[in-house]
């Protein structure tokens, strides 16, 4: 059994753990442990710069994503971007980001300002995208582009 549940400060430090890992795995970057605790616990300091949130299954935290808030004129509310999203290796494939998907899904249902869900993902992530797709989300005809101060 998978239960989501909002992320708590006491969980900061194994979500940190997973977006090291999260890092390695599909990016092959080693990140900074101290910036990411930081960047990880910012979060619970400040509840407008986004949300944790966890999937527990026998008492342990097996999966996690970060929801960030983006205001949308178009639709006069609020879209939340999915970031972050990680499950650990033994317990993928049986359910976890559906858990999490679904929480999230009827979190925007039920709410009066919440309008939908987005997230990106790398393009070589065929696996990931399929996963997305069975959940109902569909492509976009964007592209994604950035600008970032700091390289890797």
């Amino acid at each position: 059994m998978i239960e989501v549940r909002k992320g708590r400060p006491e969980d900061a430090l194994i979500i940190a753990d997973f977006q090291i890992q999260l890092a390695a795995e599909t990016e092959h970057l080693e990140l900074d442990r101290m910036v990411v605790e930081k960047g990880v616990q910012a979060v619970f300091d400040d509840a407008s710069k986004g949300a944790y949130w966890v999937a527990e299954s026998d008492g342990h935290v097996v999966g996690c994503l970060l929801t960030v808030p983006e205001w949308s004129d178009w639709r006069n509310g609020t879209v939340l971007w999915i970031h972050s999203v990680y499950v650990v290796v033994e317990a993928r494939r049986l359910g976890v980001f559906r858990a999490l998907y679904g929480g999230l899904k009827a979190e925007v249902e039920s709410s009066d300002d919440l309008r939908g869900l987005r997230l990106y993902v790398e393009k070589e992530n065929e696996r990931a995208q399929d996963v997305y797709r069975a959940m109902g989300m569909s492509d976009t005809r964007y592209h994604l582009f950035e600008w970032m101060r700091d390289a890797w």
